[in-house]
């Protein structure tokens, strides 16, 4: 399965990793295009000038993992595609362009359903997508989510995170839910 991953599901760390890891794991194969790498490296930007280039660095081994996984939309298909807001239209042609089966966003309501419908595409949030490979691969799910875990604990300092905690405020509240029940 293609997922083409948007910039929203790229910069929060927690949720990035945790996307990432299950497609090192084998769960689904990532795409992206060069313009939602920028988005992600410029918002991080606006946290100074250390985050943009840690931001970049990150976005050098992404691609230097998955070389194939960057997907370059061309003029002519976005021209014919139409979403509520055009500032997204470059998102939903890397779709197309790549031959996704999945638009990994949390941007509802700029990616109607009935339209990526169109293209053969599903929107599907970061929280129930990972939520749903629990079910499929509980023990490497689980794994991936102890790293993320640990290394959040190691960058903050803060020995009082939970898994569940951390992920209810990596806005995957449903993945840490399933997770803490596999004990």
């Amino acid at each position: 399965m293609k997922v083409l991953i948007d910039a929203c599901v790229l910069y929060p760390t927690v949720m990035r990793e945790m996307v990432l890891g299950a497609a090192k794991l084998g769960l689904f194969t990532p795409l992206w295009s060069p313009r939602i790498l920028e988005e992600w490296a410029r918002a991080a930007a606006k946290l100074g000038p250390d985050q943009e280039a840690f931001a970049r660095g990150e976005i050098a081994l992404l691609n230097a993992y998955w070389p194939k996984a960057t997907v370059q939309p061309g003029a002519g298909v976005e021209a014919r595609l139409w979403l509520p807001d055009q500032n997204d239209i470059h998102v939903l042609a890397a779709a197309v362009t790549g031959g996704a089966d999945v638009l990994l966003t949390l941007n509802n309501a700029d990616f109607p359903r009935h339209t990526l419908a169109e293209e053969g595409l599903q929107r599907e949030s970061p929280d129930l997508f990972l939520r749903s490979f629990v079910d499929s691969h509980p023990q490497d799910m689980s794994a991936l989510a102890q790293r993320v875990l640990s290394e959040a604990i190691r960058l903050s300092g803060d020995n009082t995170w939970t898994l569940r905690k951390l992920m209810k405020k990596a806005r995957l509240p449903r993945l840490g839910k399933a997770l803490e029940s596999l004990g």
